[in-house]
């Protein structure tokens, strides 16, 4: 059988509870008959003390304790007397008088002796207030009286345990009494009270079981109540829509999931959107170079062209620009995946730009530019990939000679910011609008009319550019020039 997370939960807090009150219940029955025999014990401590007081006075009447040892019926009579309810107004410590015995007169038969009527013994059948009190813990039966001399008069003399009152009497002790322990309780009434308390925990605890139960299923179901919608709006993500949303007010770790789910769907709609649109611009980039070859060997085919080395030469044009284009996907999708591989090594940035600027000199005064570079005269070390990073400065570069008016400067700058090298490349008129800023590391973004492909490019130059910085832990920024132009600006770690 399959159990859902709800049902888990709810199993494991009615396990912990059961297991928990359980264990109080029967933790607190045995408390509650260990208590209440202790509680029975205290008593009969006080009632052992008072008992000596009781003993201490009978000794003074007669003398001894020798009545005791053959008699049980003294030893009743004070008992009766310890049992009965202390008079208002009667200290409860001062023994109370020893009780009227009844006369006996003889029979008529002179063999047996009857009660008088003046002190007549109470009926079988009277009501509980006139019968003699009962022993509910066996107290006389487990009394033992011993004299001075050690002999014991009642009960036996070395029982284990228990408690032990001297008797006194003027400051001296007469005798001993010992009171046997209270294993346990063995009065019906005693009894039935103690169970009846266990009853009582034991239907509390029931009680409380099943309101745990029930609170348990309610709790499991209030809290996985929002994964019924994490788990339909995930099912549909899953199908492709990633338009769907989680709607979600919760603050705990749930809500934070559900957020983290719709970022997710975010991103995926986003990348979903960007590669469609990639898609159809690499369509459309590819659609051109070949539809100008295609019109271009039609031609010499039907004729109306010849061979001639200028036509050959605009199809090599054309053969060239595809190949770049496709080169420029396959290097991008490659960065993008990680399956480009780099041979890092440290290296001096000011030394590398400086070769690459000395490269690119001649280039720049061709196309009728002024180039400006400020770099540093110290070693400043990163761990890099060199041609990777030259690939990224000659990218740059490139942009600015292709896209820079003629009589425009363009200036190379390197500074520090903390543990960062700073590389700024900006150029002259035309710039880009701000907003555009942003986009222009997009695929096959182009700014039109004056960044056209007629200018020549594909359009993934500085997507590539990105995707290498970021393979050096930097980044990369487009931003307004000083001059009128472009700013791109890197930053790469320092070691």
């Amino acid at each position: 059988m399959r159990l859902t997370i709800a049902s888990k939960i709810a199993l494991a807090i009615t396990t912990v509870a059961m297991l928990s009150i359980g264990t109080m219940a029967w933790i607190t029955s045995q408390n509650l008959k260990s208590g209440f025999i202790t509680y029975l014990s205290e008593l009969e401590a006080q009632d052992l003390e008072r008992l000596s007081k009781l003993l201490a006075e009978d000794y003074r009447r007669h003398g001894s304790f020798e009545r005791f040892q053959h008699n049980r019926r003294p030893m009743r009579d004070l008992l009766d007397q310890l049992r009965e309810p202390p008079r208002p107004g009667s200290d409860r410590d001062q023994p109370p008088p020893p009780p009227m015995r009844p006369r006996l007169r003889q029979a008529t038969n002179g063999s047996e002796y009857e009660p008088t009527q003046e002190h007549p013994p109470p009926p079988p059948d009277a009501p509980p207030e006139q019968r003699p009190p009962l022993d509910p813990t066996r107290f006389g039966q487990r009394i033992s009286l011993i004299d001075r001399d050690g002999h014991a008069l009642i009960g036996p003399a070395d029982a284990p345990g228990g408690t032990i009152r001297p008797i006194m009497l003027d400051q001296q002790q007469i005798g001993t009494l010992r009171l046997a322990p209270l294993r346990q309780i063995s009065n019906a009434s005693g009894i039935d009270f103690v169970s009846l308390q266990i009853r009582h925990t034991l239907w509390l605890a029931t009680l409380l079981i099943v309101i745990s139960i029930i609170f348990s299923f309610w709790l499991a179901r209030h809290l996985l109540r929002p994964v019924a919608s994490l788990h339909r709006v995930t099912e549909r993500i899953s199908r492709g829509q990633f338009q769907a949303r989680i709607v979600s007010v919760r603050q705990d770790e749930l809500g934070d999931l559900a957020r983290h789910i719709n970022a997710m769907a975010i991103t995926l709609q986003e990348n979903e959107a960007q590669r469609s649109k990639m898609l159809a611009d690499i369509s459309h980039e590819l659609r051109t170079p070949l539809t100008v070859i295609l019109g271009e060997i039609e031609a010499l085919l039907d004729g109306i062209r010849t061979a001639t080395p200028a036509a050959l030469e605009s199809l090599h044009a054309e053969v060239l620009r595809l190949n770049k284009l496709v080169d420029d996907i396959r290097q991008l999708t490659l960065a993008d995946s990680g399956g480009l591989h780099y041979q890092r090594q440290t290296m001096d940035i000011g030394e590398l730009l400086r070769d690459i600027l000395r490269r690119y000199q001649a280039r720049i005064e061709a196309a009728g530019l002024s180039l400006r570079s400020q770099l540093p005269e110290s070693s400043l070390l990163i761990h890099g990939d060199a041609g990777r990073l030259t690939q990224v400065i000659s990218n740059l570069l490139e942009n600015s000679i292709r896209y820079t008016d003629a009589g425009g400067r363009i200036h190379c700058d390197v500074s520090t910011k903390g543990k960062f090298v700073q590389i700024s490349i900006e150029d002259s008129l035309p710039g880009v609008p701000p907003h555009a800023h942003a986009m222009l590391f997009d695929r096959l973004y182009r700014v039109d009319p004056a960044r056209s492909r007629e200018c020549g490019g594909s359009g993934l130059g500085l997507s590539i550019c990105k995707a290498l910085v970021e393979a050096h832990d930097g980044r990369i920024d487009a931003m307004s020039s000083s001059l009128g132009g472009v700013k791109i600006q890197i930053r790469l770690p320092l070691v």
